[in-house]
């Protein structure tokens, strides 16, 4: 047991030290900002490469959308189309609720009952959020299209390839991602309102605790009563169980060995955040945005993240 502690102890010295020599070589206490958007070249070598984020300034500034978008507008624009909605208690979607991982309910309804559920959030209850992630721009509203871009030409040419997926994001103030990472190269756009971001990177991974957690979706039993109903098939997903803005050091202690990068986004404004790097996201009353995943190359720091992970699981800690 003395052993496996001074093991334990000794690599998370190691770990302590990869945090600190990536802080001290090439990242930074807040996210860099920059004025206008670069050219692929420069996006690549100065960011892709270095996987740094980046708020760019005036990088979307012909878009009609932030000039025209808001909810009267998008109301008057799609009306009585049906949309998916994702449908919370507590604007928690795909996240970790009591030792359980649950998944939204999913609901189908027309546009502009879904706009008026946000205007009237207190008399409706539960949280409405248009969040799904399987490029619903293009494929849910593509009448929204001419208002926006189909991709980023200069970060296409950089990752040389399409974007994967363009989705679209509509919510309260009361709707949050928990802290996770993605395999995409992420660019996120602000049209209306505001986002707040905390930021870990990848080489914070061995302080951010994992854990499988069984597999449960929120059902609405009555206008605005909820129950959990746990999955049928007994899947488990590995998710991160803390919560950045009240973080539980008594429960992993670890975490407080890692430094969050804290920012925020407002309209016509662009942050790009890259691939495996973890995030926390709240946002403002009636902020939409967009953004644009690309397919991350799984090359050598994708070899290293996963090594990390090996290492980790070695050890017996309760992060």
């Amino acid at each position: 047991m003395a052993e496996q502690q001074e093991r334990k102890s000794d690599l998370i010295s190691c770990f302590e030290y990869l945090a600190t020599e990536a802080r001290d070589l090439y990242l930074s206490e807040k996210v860099p900002v920059i004025d206008k958007a670069p050219s692929a070249l420069t996006f690549h070598r100065r960011w892709v490469t270095s996987n740094r984020p980046v708020i760019i300034k005036n990088a979307v500034t012909k878009w009609p959308a932030l000039e025209i978008w808001n909810l009267n507008y998008l109301r008057e624009t799609l009306k009585q189309k049906m949309v998916s909605v994702a449908v919370t208690p507590n604007g928690l979607a795909d996240a970790v609720v009591e030792n359980q991982f649950v998944l939204p309910e999913e609901k189908q309804m027309k546009f502009c009952d879904f706009v008026a559920c946000l205007e009237n959030q207190e008399e409706n209850r539960g949280i409405y959020y248009i969040q799904k992630q399987n490029s619903n721009l293009t494929l849910e509203f593509p009448e929204l299209l001419e208002d926006v871009a189909g991709e980023i030409p200069w970060a296409s040419e950089a990752f040389d390839k399409k974007p994967d997926a363009v989705n679209l994001w509509i919510g309260s103030k009361e709707s949050v991602s928990s802290m996770h990472k993605d395999h995409f190269e992420n660019l996120y756009v602000v049209i209306t309102g505001v986002k707040h971001f905390i930021l870990h990177p990848p080489t914070d991974q061995p302080f951010i605790p994992y854990e499988m957690y069984p597999v449960a979706s929120y059902k609405e039993t009555y206008p605005g009563e909820f129950k959990v109903e746990p999955n049928e098939t007994g899947d488990k997903v590995k998710w991160i169980p803390v919560d950045p803005l009240k973080p539980d050091l008594g429960k992993w202690p670890l975490y407080g060995k890692a430094r969050p990068i804290h920012c925020s986004l407002h309209p016509g404004e662009m942050l790009y955040l890259p691939s495996m790097w973890y995030h926390h996201v709240r946002q403002g009353e009636g902020t939409i945005a967009v953004n644009y995943w690309y397919d991350m190359e799984f090359d050598i720091k994708f070899n290293y993240f996963q090594f990390v992970e090996k290492l980790l699981s070695t050890v017996n800690d309760d992060r």
